[in-house]
């Protein structure tokens, strides 16, 4: 045959050591047995990849190898002989060696702690193919080391630890902070916080952007419990659009925003909607913000209770843009040219069924065409008579108005722009995969389509030829393989590849499809297919019901691959309410992957580019019609080389893959693979309940709800053979909305992740209080509970709850002259009424006229003063100021101390100064700072501990400031107790009283 011999080595320019690599190799037309080596020079010694004798004439398969682990990531050159009786290639080039990384990620129960809580947590190691890693890791929360584990042993490609927090610990953000065998670290926030669950939440709902085009601007506001029913109550809602800067201070809100506000009582959905007419806002002028910031407050019916959402609308004077989605960065004449284009508006929302049209270079080509209801316009255009060296591909949509003025916002119609130049081939023949702009379904097989011309006097009168095709993923050769197919006319064909998709090759597989001509010359094209994160591992997760009573029996069930270590979590919706976190997902561990995407032959700084070993060509001028033309090479012309470099692809061959250069003309090959994508220009039948009490001398069993966590579940379980486990498990006693989800690790099958699934847990009658945490026996303040009867579920409930039912009069009367009346109505249903007895003991009835149920309860509470004695410390307690001077006094005020040791030693040990808060007051921490005869200081619930290191005959002084967090009427004074750390029996004791305790209301 005359045919030349031809050999092509192809292999990723990045190389991961401990993991399988591979190295694909292409001989053609070979006439003689040859020995083919390819040797990696690494780590001071060389490293054989492949040493085999080919004697087949065509050959094209891969090798796997495997690299040891470095030191570090170091440079490494591969060198590839073909060698025969007459036949010898040798090439050397560079390739980047890098240890391969565990991907290693930590699951918290929960993103927020109280002090003393337990913090759970997880370390998860995977592989790059997500199979499970049983590496060693330290482990150490950082900086102030306040736990430490060292070389913890994973099962499984996990493992479960915990740690408790102290009753005191330093308030803010925490970190977990693993550290992989590799010596590279991996950090999990979390936050150490005093707090209170919210039993509801505010959303604002707003659109995420408006132009200044409209005039309208819809806002809802909606609230709803954990446990998913509409919060009643009164809604607040502010909307402002801010000015740019304010010049004076002297006018108020009035000069920081323009504003509109309503108020209304929320629906039966819990929810007040509106349409705000956007003049007031005059969105076309500037001076303003950009922006429109809303505001929602709603106020609990009954309760009182008040929460705040925020949502804000950008204004833009974008009107529409067109968005280059996908399109091919170089045109083949011949080939057709395949782009995507979506159209929309400001806002983001797509335009559908309006025109757009696109031309080429003014006058080669002219087409309007219609947005589908995506707003999405998919083309292709025939490029037989194109001959330029570039091709400039312009998208318009309408015409923009040539109007500038400093103080209006100008409408803004956007184009596009993309230029893609001519593909390089001597024959005149071109490949071309046909893209894909959707994200296709892991699991399913496409069919690929490629267009080709192969010219006859390219194909040297070969009867077929074969295509070769590789795939990469995540930065390595996942797949290769040939397809043969007959030769055409030499105009247009096209020929079908069949892809199956899994996850070894998401989220991103790049196709690569060339020929070999007999000249030499190599046609290529490439194309990346995205694909869904997906798992080989199928994880589900069920709750069967999935809908309880708290402390009944509800059953879990995992499905996952036999034997896979399953770890699951459940946990209270508010916690992700307060604190809302990363949810583990797909796409979080997708993100671990060290190299999704390998591009070029630039990585971390390094640089592996080839020059180009071929001798440049020279080429005479030429004169014509007394005119001299001198030849040029069209810039940013692909070849197919530029195609494998932006595959990251090493290439040893003998073929030509290069476009030649001209001598004396210097080649930038990161040019000729520009997209070319330019920036865009501009810019009443009732049920009745069987359960009724029928025997009212019966007493009731009484349930006592005392089980709240905040995470319910944090197991691990192994799935069965039959690929699911089952756990009986009994839900906690809070209302509420428990947010549940499951990962999964399998030896053979690897990672796997579930979708968040919920339970509810709820019942038809319960009570929420809103309270202080504590009060004195004669004070009085106002109990707010909510009382939640979503269900007619009795005759009781009807009469109770109904808002059209008859008022009832509870009167309390003592043998005295004591006597107390409440009214019961519709209007105060929900509010537990309660009066302070003035004379206890005592002896009081309670009657109740009227229509309906009413609920009466009487309740008792000591507060025990304890006993003063011989005291050797003299305390002294004033509040400041010490009347009540001003309306802030009944708010806020200071306590100042004034203490001294006076008995038998010249000074006492350390001391303890124990405030006792006033009842509904709280003290301001940051007054507790910058004291230094206090060496510490504790707030413990309702108590302030201030430690001294000792106390002398001499006076000291020092004062804190409190403020009121809840109202009490009537309020009791309250102790302060100074006691000898190491002698407790030696104390002394004082009382203070608040300035505006006496006769407040």
């Amino acid at each position: 045959s005359g045919l030349s011999q031809q050999y092509m080595v192809l292999v990723p320019f990045l190389i991961h050591t401990k993991v399988p690599e591979k190295i694909c190799i292409q001989l053609t037309h070979l006439n003689e047995s040859v020995t083919l080596s390819a040797t990696l020079e690494y780590a001071g010694e060389n490293r054989s990849l492949i040493a085999d004798v080919v004697s087949e004439k065509d050959t094209f398969k891969c090798f796997s190898f495997t690299v040891p682990m470095s030191s570090s990531q170091k440079a490494a050159f591969l060198t590839v002989l073909v060698k025969g009786p007459t036949l010898t290639f040798r090439s050397r080039k560079s390739v980047l060696v890098k240890n391969s990384e565990s991907l290693v990620f930590v699951q918290t129960d929960k993103p927020i702690y109280k002090p003393g809580q337990t913090v759970l947590f997880r370390i998860v190691s995977l592989d790059e193919d997500f199979h499970p890693l049983n590496e060693k890791v330290g482990l150490d929360p950082q900086r102030n080391r306040v736990y430490q584990w060292r070389e913890v042993e994973l099962s499984g490609g996990l493992t479960q630890l915990s740690f408790p927090l102290t009753s005191e610990p330093i308030q803010g953000p925490y970190k977990v902070v693993v550290q992989k065998e590799s010596g590279t670290s991996v950090e999990h926030a979390f936050a150490v916080e005093e707090y209170v669950l919210p039993k509801y939440e505010v959303l604002v709902m707003v659109p995420k952007t408006i132009t200044i085009q409209d005039e309208e601007l819809k806002v809802a506001v909606c609230g709803l419990y954990t446990y998913g029913t509409p919060v009643p109550g009164l809604v607040n809602v502010h909307v402002c659009r801010k000015f740019s800067s304010s010049s004076s201070n002297c006018y108020g809100r009035e000069a920081d925003a323009v504003c509109e506000e309503f108020t209304r009582q929320a629906d039966i959905r819990g929810c007040v909607s509106n349409v705000v007419q956007t003049k007031i806002f005059q969105l076309k002028r500037k001076g303003y913000e950009m922006e429109i910031e809303v505001q929602g407050k709603i106020t609990e019916e009954g309760t009182g209770v008040e929460l705040t959402g925020t949502g804000s609308t950008e204004i833009t004077g974008t009107m529409s843009k067109i968005i280059f989605e996908q399109v091919d960065s170089h045109y083949r004449p011949g080939i057709p040219f395949f782009g995507q284009v979506k159209l929309v508006d400001g806002t983001d929302a797509p335009i559908a069924n309006e025109t757009i049209r696109i031309s080429i270079d003014g006058n080669k080509y002219k087409a309007n065409h219609t947005t589908n209801e995506e707003g999405r316009v998919r083309f292709s255009i025939d490029t037989a008579n194109f001959t330029d060296s570039s091709i400039h591909i312009t998208v318009n949509h309408k015409s923009e108005l040539n109007c500038y003025d400093s103080e209006w916002v100008t409408p803004v119609y956007d184009r596009a722009v993309h230029r893609a130049p001519q593909f390089y081939s001597p024959s005149k023949s071109f490949l071309r995969i046909e893209p894909m702009s959707q994200t296709l379904r892991c699991g399913s097989t496409v069919m690929v389509q490629v267009h080709y011309i192969l010219k006859p006097e390219a194909i040297e009168g070969q009867k077929q030829t074969v295509f070769y095709y590789l795939v990469m993923a995540k930065g390595g050769i996942a797949r290769a393989g040939t397809e043969v197919h007959p030769v055409g006319d030499g105009e247009g064909e096209l020929s079908c590849l069949r892809l199956p998709l899994g996850p070894d090759v998401a989220p991103l597989a790049r196709l690569l499809v060339y020929i070999t001509l007999p000249s030499g010359e190599v046609i290529a094209s490439s194309e990346d297919f995205k694909i869904e994160n997906c798992f080989a591992n199928k994880v589900d997760l069920q709750f069967s019901p999935d809908e309880g009573l708290p402390a009944s029996n509800t059953h879990l069930r995992v499905g996952a691959s036999p034997g896979s270590l399953c770890a699951i979590r459940a946990v209270d919706k508010s916690v992700l309410l307060m604190k809302p976190e990363a949810e583990l997902s797909p796409s979080s561990v997708y993100d671990l992957l060290p190299v999704k995407d390998l591009r070029d032959y630039i990585y971390q700084g390094h640089h592996f580019e080839e020059e180009d070993d071929n001798p440049c060509v020279t080429l005479d001028n030429i004169i014509l019609n007394g005119f001299t033309y001198r030849p040029f090479s069209p810039d940013g012309e692909g070849d197919a080389y530029s195609v494998l470099k932006e595959m990251g692809l090493k290439v040893f061959t003998s073929t030509k893959v290069h476009k030649p250069r001209l001598c004396g003309v210097s080649w930038d090959h990161d040019r000729a693979m520009s997209h070319g994508i330019f920036a865009s220009y501009g810019n009443s039948e009732k049920r009745a309940y069987n359960a009724m009490v029928e025997d009212l001398s019966h007493s009731p069993m009484e349930t006592i709800r005392k089980y709240f966590p905040e995470t319910w579940i944090w197991d691990l379980v192994t799935v069965k053979s039959v690929g699911s486990a089952d756990l009986d498990v009994t839900i906690p006693d809070t209302i509420t909305e428990w947010k549940a989800n499951a990962f999964c690790t399998s030896s053979d099958t690897g990672f796997g992740l579930s979708p968040t699934v919920s339970l509810r847990a709820f019942q038809p009658f319960f009570v929420e209080l809103t309270l202080p945490y504590s009060v004195v026996r004669g004070e009085a303040f106002t109990l707010k509970d909510t009382v939640v009867a979503l269900q007619a579920l009795s005759q009781y409930g009807v009469s109770t709850y109904a808002k059209s039912g008859g008022a009832s009069t509870v009167t309390v009367r003592s043998t005295g002259d004591f006597k107390s009346e409440f009214q019961v109505d519709h209007m105060n249903r929900l509010l537990l009424q309660r009066v302070a007895l003035p004379e206890v003991p005592g002896e009081y009835s309670t009657g109740v006229t009227g229509e309906g149920c009413v609920y009466v309860q009487t309740s008792l509470r000591y507060n025990v003063l304890p006993k003063l004695g011989e005291a050797p410390f003299v305390l002294q307690v004033h509040t400041v100021p010490e009347i009540c001077d001003s309306s802030k006094a009944h708010r806020t005020f200071g306590i100042a101390i004034n203490v001294s040791y006076t008995g038998k030693r010249p000074v006492s040990n350390m001391a303890i100064v124990d405030v006792k808060m006033l009842s509904g007051f709280i003290p301001v921490k940051t007054s507790l700072e910058g004291h230094h005869q206090i060496h510490r200081t504790e707030v413990s619930t309702n108590h302030v501990l201030l430690y001294m290191e000792q106390v002398s005959n001499m006076t000291q002084i020092f004062s804190f400031t409190v403020e009121q967090d809840f109202f009490v009427q009537s309020l009791k004074p309250a102790l302060v107790k100074v006691y000898d750390y190491y002698e407790t029996d030696e104390f002394a004791i004082a009382e203070y009283h608040a300035p505006c305790s006496k006769g407040s209301i």
